[in-house]
């Protein structure tokens, strides 16, 4: 029965919608996060009768058709890019991006990769890197005993230099890289992206330029999870599965009954 393939379809469908949904609740609390949502499109039709067909040789032409569809498959779980929330830390390497763009992520093997989660640190040599130790771009290093390190919204990095308490020195420029088609990154992990044929090519520029965010020192932005939108999509999720577990009962009963006719 057509029915037990196409009520299967539509359970498996929903099993991804609330794997995607459980992720998005998982990463919460994750800095620059941007949550995702599934996209369907049902699957193709069996014309039994072709509406616009010729009924009768007077020439009629049926108004309405017979068409029984397959199911329901995925699409895609794009992501939505919106801006997040911008929450207070107080850490002079924490800095938070608003408006477009990303920072740009030198990798070990030469290759860049990008993240809107800007909680950075100092290694031993004093440049600026991520939690997995990867310099930002343009790679900048403080120098030791330098204090009173500052950024402001350009991505000037400035500290105080010692012997110099009346004037801070410029060391470098934080850039950030921004994409066409935001949606088309590709997601690695650990908050990070890489460039792909559907996102274009990365622009890079400067912070708070036309076309570019503004970047603030002492903040990271929030993931942009709403979770009361969430918890009600996972519970339509669960009763759209319960639905079309209930149409594989139905159609179980119903071949069972037709079975019982020919005992």
């Amino acid at each position: 029965m057509q029915a037990l393939h196409t009520a299967a379809t539509g359970m498996a469908a929903q099993e991804l919608n609330v794997q995607v949904i459980s992720n998005n609740i998982a990463n919460l609390r994750t800095t620059g996060y941007k949550k995702q949502t599934a996209e369907f499109q049902d699957l193709i039709y069996e014309h039994i009768r072709r509406v616009g067909a010729q009924s009768s040789d007077q020439g009629t032409i049926l108004p309405v058709g017979i068409d029984i569809g397959g199911g329901v498959k995925t699409v895609g779980t794009p992501r939505s890019m919106t801006q997040g929330t911008l929450s207070q830390t107080g850490n002079d390497l924490d800095l938070a991006i608003g408006g477009e763009g990303f920072f740009k992520i030198l990798m070990p093997d030469g290759t860049y990769q990008y993240t809107r989660d800007g909680t950075f640190q100092m290694d031993a040599t004093g440049r600026i890197v991520t939690a997995q130790g990867n310099p930002v771009q343009p790679t900048i290093t403080v120098p030791q005993n330098a204090s009173g390190l500052t950024v402001n919204a350009q991505g000037q990095v400035s500290v105080t230099l010692p012997g110099s308490t009346a004037t801070s020195t410029i060391i470098g420029q934080i850039g950030l890289t921004r994409f066409i088609n935001k949606a088309g990154l590709q997601p690695v992990g650990s908050n990070l992206f890489t460039d792909t044929p559907s996102s274009g090519a990365p622009q890079d520029g400067l912070a708070n330029a036309e076309g570019y965010g503004a970047i603030t020192q002492g903040s990271l932005e929030q993931a942009n999870v709403d979770v009361v939108s969430e918890m009600s999509d996972l519970i339509a999720a669960q009763r759209a599965y319960e639905m079309n577990a209930k149409v594989v009962s139905a159609a179980d009963q119903m071949m069972q009954s037709t079975s019982a006719l020919f005992r």
